[in-house]
């Protein structure tokens, strides 16, 4: 031992040249390993598709050594249907600036063709972009492409969705939110960070990316000739695409067991009720396999997964049933609770078997896949987005889904093994009541966010715009309306500089225009605040079994003027107890809502302050504090507000004059005259939530170019506006007079 180490001693003292000669030979090495990212160029006709697994078992991106787990999900990979066509998908990649490609959800097309697109078409300097409709889906595609590729999430591999960017300069495939790669082309109009830009999920039509399609489509005919595009999509419906983009089509075959359909013999009253009773009878009576159930909302999934662990209890696990893991799944859980969706079922007890039932939205119908699912339980509904552009009215609404929706939810079932699929309607409502298709969001939503996105992006005929669904004359002047009155737009159409710095910000423009004049009341501090509360989700927790421990939490934070300032009293009171979870428990408010509410106030705060405003705040013992945070509200929402009517308890919306109600969720524990709402809800009846008072005075004095009353519609807001009026021309001539005399 004594020897050795005396030996050591002896080759640290007299070996250091040759020491130093060895490292620089590894550091040799290393940057040879390290800078292998791009294949060499391949002679024109042959296409080198071999997997490359790096220099003698090195990762090409870390120069390490591979994991034993890169090769075990290697060998999985290799079995997925995409595998087989990856020669192909790369030769007429090559051949064509635009593919077309269908697979079936599980056939690997997610994660597998952006690695083919890096391997193939992967430049110094360039990324492959690989968009998604929804950010649930950004963030576990990124982090299983990341764990494929043996490389740390946010580094090779990264994702970007709405206030989050988890990439770095070495990044070279980002998945991101379709909406994320529009705002990038605002500042990029030709993308040149890309070279290869993959539309997933392209069948779900969301708004942003039909207009990402129609910008594409400009870039390939004129400036970005060299950018590679494929657009991806789940159904077999790929006609459209083929012809919008005149491009060839691949399709690949997906892992299709067969599934055996039943239908109801009579419509349901209660679909909640139905299915709570299906996926019972099915955990009681039925073989092997886990079970997926589709549902509309957070709200309805949470009272789901709260019944069926009630019942499954009262059933007495290890004696009639086994037990069951019971898995949510909807947009706004956390990370790491979406990823229990992958968790394996629990194990038998007393030969009863162990079940996992997953509960989700229409994300699990083709944006995921999850392995063990056979039996399926669709109840026909999904929340989707409607706007009537006749009364400004922007709403989801839970409606029946498409017959391609229910054969996908269908599919579902057949990725393991033969399964099936429980429609909880009839055979008739499918054949004769749903549509063939979902209808695209570009036709049932406002367009103000795109229009001004679109002008921004230099589209001057928005008319002639080349999107495969134009939406209707009406909802693009309703749109170009409200951005006219928002000073967005000049009467020309043309944006103006104020319409320029509204679409930095990753905001609704009535949101992003109440921001950039808060500076001028002196309250932008404030109004940071209350815009990030409301672009996260719902701070305020209710329980079911604690609704009114809740309510009395919440009653400290109430404010007598309404929800927003209710919200920004919540915000400072968190901040005050120093972001603690104990208090955030007690009080029934949602912790991971507030910390991504301080996230997303930091993003804009850097926003505001790069447009060149000011962060300021009234003092706060002013009288002025609060009024000033209103004003800055109608500066925005100055079409969203409604008046009292008093002979029927319940409030019109000004001009649109729909009767309206408030949410039973709003602070307000009185009936004010006029009220300031951030939104409309259509449930049971119209509701109207978020609401604030304000006083009439002021849509007169903030809003005066929307409230001019010569052309305003007969109601009795009119008249309560014309006294208003008339009160300050007398106020005004009669201190007019004063200062004459």
């Amino acid at each position: 031992m004594m020897e050795r180490k005396a030996k050591i001693n002896l080759d640290n003292d007299g070996s250091r040249k040759r020491k130093h000669d060895r490292a620089k030979e590894r550091d040799s090495s290393n940057r040879k390993r390290r800078f292998r990212a791009s294949p060499p160029r391949q002679p024109r006709g042959r296409i080198e598709t071999k997997y490359d697994t790096g220099n003698e078992g090195f990762n090409m991106w870390t120069g390490k050594p591979y994991s034993s787990r890169y090769y075990q999900i290697l060998s999985k990979r290799k079995t997925l249907p995409i595998f087989t066509e990856k020669e192909h998908f790369i030769k007429t990649l090559r051949e064509n600036s635009v593919v077309v490609l269908v697979g079936e959800t599980g056939s690997g097309k997610t994660t597998q063709i952006p690695q083919f697109c890096v391997e193939a078409f992967g430049k110094e300097g360039k990324m492959v972009a690989c968009t998604q409709p929804r950010r649930v889906a950004a963030m576990s595609v990124a982090k299983r492409v990341s764990e494929e590729m043996d490389v740390q999430l946010g580094e090779q591999c990264g994702y970007t969705i709405r206030f989050e960017d988890v990439t770095s300069r070495r990044t070279v495939l980002k998945y991101m939110t379709d909406g994320m790669l529009l705002r990038e082309a605002m500042g990029d109009p030709s993308l040149k960070r890309y070279s290869v830009v993959i539309l997933d999920e392209a069948h779900e039509r969301t708004v942003s990316t039909d207009v990402l399609m129609g910008l594409l489509k400009e870039l390939k005919d004129k400036k970005a000739k060299q950018l590679k595009i494929v657009v991806m999509s789940a159904t077999l419906d790929s006609g459209k695409f083929v012809q919008y983009w005149n491009a060839p089509l691949i399709q690949v075959p997906g892992r299709m067991h067969p599934v055996e359909i039943f239908y109801t013999q009579d419509p349901e009253p209660d679909y909640f009720e139905a299915a709570v009773r299906t996926v019972l009878q099915i955990h009681q009576c039925e073989g092997q396999g886990d079970i997926l159930l589709f549902l509309t909302g957070a709200m309805e999934i949470d009272n789901c997964c709260k019944r069926l662990n009630e019942e499954i209890q009262r059933m007495g696990i290890g004696v009639n049933v086994g037990p069951a893991k019971i898995v949510p799944l909807y947009s706004s859980l956390p990370p790491h609770q979406q990823q229990k969706i992958f968790d394996a079922a629990p194990l038998p007890v007393n030969q009863k078997l162990g079940r996992k039932i997953v509960i989700s939205t229409n994300i699990a119908e083709t944006s995921l896949t999850i392995d063990g699912i056979v039996f399926v339980v669709d109840p026909g509904f999904s929340k989707q987005k409607v706007y009537n552009p006749r009364i400004r009215v922007e709403s989801l609404l839970v409606t029946p889904i498409s017959k391609a929706s229910a054969k996908q939810r269908a599919g579902r079932a057949g990725r393991t093994q033969p399964g099936k699929a429980f429609r909880l309607y009839t055979e008739t409502a499918f054949a004769s009541e749903l549509q063939e298709q979902t209808y695209p969001e570009m036709l049932r939503s406002n367009l103000a966010s795109v229009v001004l996105t679109l002008k921004k992006l230099g589209i001057q005929d928005l008319v002639h715009f080349d999107l495969m669904d134009p939406p209707a004359p009406e909802t693009l002047m309703r749109a170009l309306e409200l951005l006219n009155y928002l000073g967005a737009f000049d009467d020309d159409c043309e944006v103006t500089p104020i319409g320029k710095m509204m679409s930095e910000f990753p905001l609704d423009p009535q949101l992003a225009k109440t921001l950039l004049v808060s500076s001028k009341y002196n309250c932008s501090n404030e109004l940071l605040s209350i815009c990030a509360l409301l672009s996260v989700p719902p701070i305020f927790q209710r329980p079911n079994d604690k609704k009114a421990q809740a309510d009395r939490a919440h009653e400290q934070f109430s404010h007598v003027d309404g929800d927003h300032l209710t919200l920004l009293n919540t915000y400072h009171m968190y901040k005050q107890n120093v972001t603690d979870n104990y208090w955030c428990r007690k009080n029934f408010v949602s912790q991971r809502s507030l910390t991504s509410a301080d996230n997303v106030r930091r993003q804009l705060s850097g926003i505001l302050q790069r447009v060149g405003l000011e962060i300021n705040s009234t003092d706060f013992n002013s009288d002025e504090y609060y009024d000033n945070i209103q004003k800055s509200l109608i500066e925005g929402f100055f079409t969203q507000i409604a008046h009292y009517e008093g002979g029927q308890n319940l409030y019109m919306t000004v001009k649109d004059n729909q009767m309206v109600n408030l949410h039973p969720s709003c602070s307000l524990d009185r009936k004010p005259k006029w009220v300031l709402f951030h939104e409309f809800v259509l449930t049971s009846q119209n509701f109207i939530r978020t609401c604030t008072s304000i006083r009439g005075p002021w849509l007169l004095s903030v809003a005066g170019h929307y409230y001019d009353l010569e052309t305003f519609p007969e109601s009795n807001a009119k008249q309560s506006l014309l006294r208003l009026r008339n009160e300050r021309k007398r106020v005004h001539q009669y201190t007019g007079a004063g200062k004459r005399y």
